[in-house]
């Protein structure tokens, strides 16, 4: 067998490349490779010896390709095990959960009768959808997406954007009053009565209200004028063709509504904003395009239209299990797919995973693409220049002073807050008292370092400024859109008491300002693991990532006086020791050579 094939097919073994070569076929090949081997034999009756050709191997011959055999075998374990020191255990766990075939429909909406109908309004492409999806839309609506409500906390107050939550961005939603919010509700404009099912399973971008809006007046004007009838024609096949364009949810999806909540891109989220609808690997290795180009629904798995993932009200998971553990677990902890000890054998980094979350190393930083709100001022609002409301713009190009909302601040590449968060965040409602004598928490994580589920996770903190009553002593909810909200008036005591009234709460007509704070959870722009949180940005003495963490020991942040002293002096006693060896050896040796030397001379 020539050396080249037996180097090649080495290669091939230790790469893995070479996967259907076994021992018997590996023997056929390498006879077939052999020169004919000559031996001596009686031919014919006549007893004469001639040589005969044969590609029967001595047994030299198959020792020495059974050694070669065995040695190819070593080099192939030596490959496999090269490979799995190099990969970290949770990586190929990670390659093997998202190992799946390509996605594959069972239908062709573009088919179906039912869509090829003329649509004139929003409902009507609902009951399109539910004719055949007839269990959908009332799943949804028992959902947060549809309700808004997330149920009541410890003091029975009802939680949720419909109800008596508030933030210290756009305050509230007003028990859906403020028509403004609805924009982002997957309803038809702004009402709530049918489902727009394409808000999450359109791929087509169209704006259906202008769109209705249009065909209906040109279909009226066409008996008059017959030219209205074929703009009228033109509008409802693009109409068709959005019914007809279904998908699963995509990134543009749910970031029509996620990107942009709080009334602008990036104002809430820090680690949600535009840039992510087509990331590069190096924003988030996850949804990167050039990367595993995740869609939302990879991790957040859904159960009859419920989506996995929320986390205020009630943690967003109860277990920690990896699909190991459990295949038909929720995929919304990084455990599920990279398991509790992520890291290659012997890593310090396993050590951290059962108190710091595994997004605080590997989110440096959040809004890296685009600027996020980090604070917003309601106290400053009102003013206006000859009798009008104005704005201006600051940093990134981005308003940072309207009439209408006040003053605000943007930022980029941002280092999160830390915080004990065991999955659940304590929040305020409207209905709670307050001391405004102090900065108020509106939201703040819930855990702490002995409660075994709680992690050191990242967190945007968010600082605000907004009314509240000086009497009843909770915060407010003005009213802010339509007519006689505060953004057309900009008459805080008519629009506080709107809010009030949408909420059916008390307000004693007097009002001030306090200084609030809400925090966000950092989950998303997770960077490449060359760019993680090195070890000396939070195991440091001075201005470490973790500073405001107290109630444990940090080594290289901490000091523990008597310890700390005892160290130093073993670290100088072997200073010592080791020079005086040293000094005592170089006078030995010295001694020796003096010694050696007169030997020689005699």
């Amino acid at each position: 067998m020539p050396l080249g094939c037996i180097l090649q097919y080495a290669e091939e073994l230790k790469q893995g490349t070479n996967t259907e070569i076994g021992p018997k076929n590996f023997f056929e090949i390498a006879y077939s490779l052999l020169p004919p081997s000559k031996s001596i034999k009686v031919c014919g009756n006549e007893g004469k010896v001639c040589m005969k050709s044969s590609n029967t191997p001595s047994n030299g011959v198959l020792f020495l390709l059974l050694t070669l055999w065995i040695l190819l075998g070593m080099i192939s374990l030596a490959g496999a095990d090269e490979k799995a020191v190099d990969q970290a255990p949770g990586r190929t766990m990670a390659q093997q959960a998202i190992k799946t075939a390509e996605q594959w429909n069972t239908t062709n909406h573009t088919k179906h009768e039912v869509l090829k109908q003329t649509f004139t309004s929003g409902p009507q492409v609902t009951a399109a959808c539910i004719s055949c999806h007839s269990e959908a839309e009332t799943q949804f609506h028992k959902t947060i997406h549809w309700t808004w409500k997330a149920g009541k906390n410890e003091k029975g107050v009802q939680m949720g954007k419909s109800a008596y939550s508030l933030n210290n961005f756009c305050i509230s939603a007003n028990n859906e009053q403020d028509k403004g919010c609805l924009s982002c509700h997957p309803g038809w404009g702004n009402k709530t009565e049918a489902t727009n099912c394409l808000v999450c399973h359109g791929s087509k971008e169209i704006n259906w209200e202008e769109s209705f809006e249009d065909f209906n007046v040109f279909v009226e004007e066409s008996e008059v004028d017959p030219e209205m009838k074929e703009l009228a024609n033109e509008i409802q096949s693009e109409i068709q063709l959005a019914v007809q364009s279904v998908t699963l949810p995509t990134r543009q999806n749910c970031g029509s509504c996620h990107f942009y909540g709080g009334g602008g891109d990036g104002v809430k989220h820090g680690d949600l904003d535009s840039s992510m609808t087509k990331p590069n690997k190096a924003l988030d290795v996850h949804m990167g395009i050039d990367g595993q180009n995740f869609d939302c629904i990879r991790c957040h798995t859904t159960s009859q239209h419920n989506i996995s993932g929320r986390m205020y009200t009630t943690p967003a998971y109860k277990h920690r299990k990896s699909l190991i553990e459990d295949d038909l677990t929720s995929k919304i902890t990084c455990e599920s797919c990279h398991s509790s000890t992520p890291h290659k054998s012997g890593s310090k980094a396993n050590d951290h995973t059962d108190k710091v979350a595994c997004q605080s190393c590997h989110i440096p930083t959040f809004a890296r693409v685009n600027p996020t709100k980090m604070s917003w001022d309601w106290s400053t609002s009102g003013k206006t220049k000859d009798g009008k409301p104005y704005k201006t713009k600051g940093a990134f190009g981005k308003e940072d002073y309207l009439s209408i909302k006040g003053t605000m601040r943007w930022e980029k590449n941002l280092k999160p807050e830390y915080f004990w968060f065991n999955g659940s965040i304590e929040s305020l409602t409207a209905a709670d008292p307050i001391d405004p004598s102090g900065v108020v928490a509106l939201s703040h994580p819930m855990g702490d370092r002995d409660d075994e589920n709680s992690r050191i996770f990242p967190f945007k903190v968010h600082n605000g400024v907004q009314p509240y009553d000086k009497i009843h002593k909770t915060l407010l909810t003005p009213l802010l859109s339509g007519p006689k909200g505060y953004w057309s008036t900009l008459d805080w005591q008519t629009a506080l008491s709107n809010g009030s009234k949408a909420l059916d709460l008390p307000f004693s007509g007097e009002f001030d300002f306090v200084k609030t704070t809400y925090v966000y959870p950092t989950t998303h722009m997770v960077a490449p693991k060359d760019n993680v949180v090195a070890c000396n940005e939070c195991h440091i003495r001075d201005d470490g990532r973790m500073a405001n963490l107290a109630g444990f020991y940090m080594p290289g942040r901490d000091s523990a006086g008597l310890l700390d002293t005892l160290g130093w002096l073993l670290v100088l006693g072997s200073l010592v020791g080791v020079s005086l060896h040293g000094i005592g050896r170089m006078f030995t040796n010295g001694n020796e050579g003096r010694v050696n030397h007169g030997r020689q001379d005699e």
